[in-house]
């Protein structure tokens, strides 16, 4: 996985009735855009995250595609 500061981080739900959520790489902490990542979540919340297989980075502007 290879991610920039301002991509968008999707996070699929794994469970029935947990919707995907979206976050903002705001710090990309690994080496070459490798995880770790510092995300911010829509309501402010902040946190660091190794993202697996149920996540997908949206780079650049695909993330105002949908």
């Amino acid at each position: 996985m290879h991610a920039e500061n301002g991509d968008k981080l999707l996070v699929h739900g794994r469970t029935v009735g947990h919707g995907d959520q979206v976050a903002e790489i705001v710090e990309v902490l690994g080496s070459g855009g490798e995880p770790p990542y510092r995300v911010r979540y829509e309501d402010g919340h902040e946190t660091l995250m190794s993202p697996g297989p149920d996540c997908v980075v949206r780079r650049g502007t695909d993330h105002e595609r949908g």
